[in-house]
């Protein structure tokens, strides 16, 4: 056969090789083995095989295991100089790897002269003839085309199967807001698209982040450099962790209106990414970046009417007449409706010292607790502003179960009369909207638990005798009808200074005051947790036993005779009257004050200094 006639059936064998194997799947290497099939034909080759350039460097064709010698990666610098004036040569580097056979090497450049791949095979008796012929150029030629071709064959269907994964996790981004669906979607369309290749999601603390898709958050003070980098400034990164035996792919997950994350890629240091593999990395995350961002506003427009309405029925159910402990125990609730703490609590600061709220939740009245509200009251000392703290763990020395806190002061005029915390085990729980959102509920709070404590006070100047800090008739009347309402029996002692008006025309009136106030004193004792102690009028003082025998009521009011003329200056006696009710016999609250002032009217009559019961047949 003539040159011309075997370079004529070595173009239509070649012909074949392109017709079969163009468009077909991107991993396919059956070209290279038809090829093979054509070189053992016309120059009787026995193996060879094709090495793929790179970058810097030649990768033998993975799919292909059958090869003369264990060689897999060949550096240009290393071979470049053999290829100056010709195309195909014996490089010793190549030779060296072959025990048994002789190896040329042939070079295909492509358009722009530069290396393209590597075709390494027998340098039979047949091919040693034909390399000195100038027919070898256009087999050259010839090879180097349908290397072309199916390169190009291969970017090709690469490129459709690349945009049809972008197009069919952009359609799935579109029809869902839901930011699970969306994470979980990136991921895996990044996985199918570097499938030996590490993928980290690395999300922003504000995230929604109810999702199965594993991911890491965003820290500041622990991540890479050029992972900050990429989440700053908006652009990929690149990073050679050595450390780690890696190069790391930065890209930022990105928005219109900001950077929601990071998709990190770990790749082997020698590793090359191709143009096509950073363009769908890069659309991928700018098509999730949209897509999160949707979501995100959707999510936030939804939480904004439901947080408008939750400060709504705050601020109307805190404008009603609750009282401060009320207040507090609803505000509490908000907070675990809005922010899903763990615990929760209030703290007031009243002449200097901290009071917890029967409010707050147990955590707080233990040594544990009160380490946080330490804490956090040292911070409002020195500064009047918030506290947001994404892991409380790193701010102290020692390790605390409860690692995420919001702070917020209650200020009334701009002075801090109290604060309430919230506590949650795991760092980074509070989202910077549900900051935002306890903020607006305290601060909407304050005023009213101001005016609360107000009226509070003014309630209790209401309540009270301003002389003798003794409750005011009106609030023992109050009292004492409720108690018949609800309690099955109770004693009333009714009490008056004997000799008062001599008091005061002998010592004075200051005097009389003084002695009023240290009779108020004894009786505030004797009541203490167990009746309620008022100013009747004048120089007539009461004391209300609920739930108490007259038997139980007597020694009270017989241990008040003897202790005030001990224990008051100038010294004064009083006289008593008492008496008792009971449910079943149907008392009145009338009756009850009459019986107690006609028990009193005696003991004044019968010479003063002692105590008389109403009906004294009840005495046992």
């Amino acid at each position: 056969m003539t040159k011309v006639g075997m370079m004529t059936e070595f173009k239509s064998a070649i012909l074949d090789i392109w017709s079969e194997n163009v468009f077909v799947h991107e991993s396919n290497t059956k070209w290279f083995d038809n090829l093979k099939f054509i070189l053992s034909d016309y120059f009787d080759v026995s193996v060879a095989n094709y090495f793929v350039f790179g970058t810097d460097s030649f990768v033998r064709l993975q799919q292909s295991n059958n090869y003369m010698y264990q060689l897999d990666e060949i550096k240009w610098t290393e071979i470049e100089t053999y290829f100056y004036d010709s195309d195909f040569a014996d490089v010793p580097l190549i030779q060296a790897s072959s025990s048994e056979n002789e190896i040329v090497s042939i070079l295909l450049r492509d358009s722009n002269q530069e290396p393209m791949g590597l075709l390494t095979m027998d340098s039979t008796d047949k091919w040693k003839l034909f390399s000195q012929t100038d027919e070898v150029d256009v087999f050259i030629e010839i090879t180097k085309s349908l290397v072309q071709t199916i390169k190009q064959s291969i970017y090709l269907v690469q490129q459709e199967n690349q945009y049809r994964n972008l197009f069919n996790v952009t359609k799935m981004f579109h029809s869902t807001l839901d930011v699970g669906q969306i994470l979980e979607g990136t991921l895996i369309s990044m996985r199918d698209a570097l499938p030996e290749l590490q993928i980290t999601l690395i999300l922003s603390n504000d995230q929604d982040r109810k999702t199965a898709a594993p991911y890491k958050l965003f820290d500041y003070t622990s991540e890479r450099s050029a992972t900050v980098e990429a989440y700053v400034s908006g652009e990929i990164t690149t990073e050679e962790a050595i450390d780690l035996g890696v190069r790391l792919s930065n890209i930022p997950i990105k928005g219109k209106q900001g950077i929601y994350g990071i998709i990190q890629i770990a790749a082997p240091l020698d590793y090359i990414f191709s143009v096509r593999q950073k363009e769908f990395a890069f659309l991928l995350a700018a098509a999730a970046g949209n897509a999160l961002e949707n979501a995100k506003l959707y999510i936030q427009s939804h939480r904004l009417v439901s947080d408008l309405q939750l400060i709504n029925e705050t601020s109307h159910k805190l404008n009603t007449n609750l009282s401060l402990d009320e207040m507090l125990a609803f505000l509490r609730n908000q907070l675990t409706k809005s922010c899903n703490p763990d615990h929760t609590c209030f703290v007031m600061i009243e002449n200097d010292e901290y009071v917890i709220s029967s409010a707050s939740t147990e955590l707080f009245q233990t040594i544990d607790g009160q380490l946080y509200i330490q804490y956090v009251a040292n911070h409002f000392k020195k500064l009047k502003d918030p506290l947001f703290i994404a892991d409380f763990n790193r701010l102290a020395d020692l390790k605390y179960e409860y690692r995420s806190l919001i702070a917020i002061p209650l200020k009334e005029q701009n002075n801090i009369t109290g604060f309430s915390i919230v506590l949650h085990k795991d760092p980074y729980f509070f989202s910077f909207d549900s900051f935002k959102l306890m903020q607006s509920l305290i601060q909407h709070s304050s005023l009213a638990i101001s005016n609360s404590a107000l009226r509070h006070q003014l309630q209790e100047m209401v309540n009270r005798d301003h002389l003798t800090n003794l409750f005011a008739r009106k609030y023992l009347d109050k009292s004492v009808e409720n108690s018949m309402c609800h309690d099955e029996y109770g004693v009333f002692i009714l009490m008056d200074i004997d000799n008062f008006k001599r008091v005061n025309d002998t010592h004075g009136h200051q005097v009389g005051d003084g002695i009023l106030k240290q009779i108020a004193g004894i009786i505030q004792s004797e009541a203490d947790g167990i009746g309620i102690g008022a100013r009747w009028g004048g120089e007539e003082l009461a004391l209300y036993l609920p739930q108490m025998s007259i038997v139980e009521g007597f020694e009270i009011g017989e241990e008040l005779v003897k202790q005030i003329p001990l224990r008051t200056n100038p010294s004064v006696t009083i006289s008593v009257g008492i008496c008792s009710w009971e449910k079943e016999n149907k008392d009145t609250f009338h009756n009850l004050f009459h019986n107690a002032d006609t028990a009193l009217y005696e003991a004044k009559n019968n010479g003063k200094n002692q105590i008389r019961v109403f009906e004294a047949s009840h005495l046992k």
